[in-house]
C-alpha cells in the first residue's frame, strides 16, 4: 500500500455557489502563457498565439490572457481561477492542437485542486439533525407492527381526488346541466 495520500491535502469536494443557475460564470480568472522566440520546444505555443489567442479572447472576454515571452526556457501555461487556486502545465514540444485543448481544460474545470484526497464524496455546509429523508420518514407508525402480506395495507391509496377525475365531474355536471336546461 502507498503512503502517498499522506502529502495530498485533504477536502471535500466544492463547487461554486450556485453557479449556473442564473448564468454561468467561467471560473477561470486569467491565463498566463509563457513562450521563448527561439526554443524549438516553443514551438506549438508560438502557432497557438499566432493563429487561436485571438479567438479564444473574443469568444472569453471574462478571461484575462497575458503572454509573457522569456528567453531560453521552455513553453509554460499557468491559470489562476477565482477562488484563489493556481495550476501550472508545462507545455514543453506541444503541438498546436494540444495547447489549444489544455487551455480548453483550464477554460472548463471548476478549479485547480486535482490534487485534493477526498475525506467523503458528499459535504453539506447545512447537515441535517434529523438525519436523511427515506421514503418512509413520513409513513404511520401501524405499517410497524403490521403482519405482512396484508390486504388493508397493499390497496392503493388515494386520498385526494386526481386533477383528472376532478375535470371529468366538472364535464359529468356540466353535461347534466346542459341536459336539464334543454
Amino acid at each position: 500500500m502507498s503512503n502517498s495520500h499522506l502529502f495530498l491535502k485533504s477536502g471535500f469536494p466544492r463547487a461554486p455557489l450556485a453557479n449556473g443557475v442564473g448564468r454561468y460564470v467561467c471560473q477561470l480568472q486569467r491565463i498566463t502563457l509563457k513562450y521563448c522566440k527561439n526554443n524549438g520546444s516553443s514551438k506549438g505555443m508560438r502557432e497557438f498565439l499566432e493563429n487561436d489567442l485571438l479567438d479564444f479572447s473574443r469568444a472569453n472576454p471574462g478571461v484575462v490572457v497575458y503572454v509573457k515571452p522569456r528567453r531560453h526556457r521552455t513553453a509554460v501555461m499557468s491559470a489562476e481561477y477565482l477562488n484563489g487556486d493556481k495550476q501550472w502545465i508545462n507545455c514543453r514540444n506541444n503541438t498546436r492542437e494540444e495547447i489549444r485543448k489544455w487551455v480548453e481544460v483550464l477554460k472548463t474545470q471548476a478549479t485547480g485542486s486535482s490534487d485534493t484526497r477526498l475525506r467523503k464524496l458528499w459535504h453539506t455546509d447545512v447537515p441535517s439533525v434529523q438525519g436523511p429523508w427515506t421514503p418512509f420518514t413520513h409513513q404511520h407508525p401501524s405499517g410497524n407492527v403490521a403482519q405482512y402480506p396484508n390486504r388493508e395495507l397493499s390497496k392503493l391509496q388515494t386520498d385526494e381526488i386526481t386533477a383528472t377525475e376532478k375535470l371529468i365531474e366538472m364535464y359529468q355536471a356540466q353535461k347534466l346541466q346542459q341536459g336539464s336546461s334543454s
